[in-house]
């Protein structure tokens, strides 16, 4: 089993900078493919970004691109997602997503999920 904590979500002004944690605990999420997912109020949950077991494939929505990072700490048991140039339509329950695989990306299943943080951002 492997459980995934979620931090650094918050309230920010439109244009401003979050950093979003999530730390896996139970069992190593060295050799899994992770993601990050969003759902606003209202809203089926969707996909923001993923990233390989290795960090060297990424993938992101559109609606990120060029604004939102991912990155991972194997040695932590940790992904990021850099949030820059945060819009209003940003706004939503941020999850993190598992998986023993090399690769999920955005349509593929993810076997394990976080609790979720929220980011508001106001414009």
């Amino acid at each position: 089993q492997v459980q995934l904590v979620e931090s650094g979500g918050g309230l920010v002004q439109a244009g401003g900078s979050l950093r979003l944690s999530c730390a896996a605990s139970g069992r190593t999420v060295r050799n899994s493919a992770l993601g990050w997912f969003r759902q606003a109020p209202g809203k089926e949950r969707e996909f923001v970004a993923a990233i390989s077991w290795s960090g060297g494939v990424t993938d992101y929505t559109d609606s990120v691109k060029g604004r939102f990072t991912i990155s991972r700490d194997n040695a932590k048991n940790t992904v990021y997602l850099q949030m820059n140039s945060l819009k209003p339509e940003d706004t939503a329950v941020y999850y993190c997503a598992s998986d023993p695989r090399f690769w999920v990306g955005r349509r593929g299943s993810y076997a394990y999920w976080g609790q979720g943080t929220q980011v508001t951002v106001s414009s």
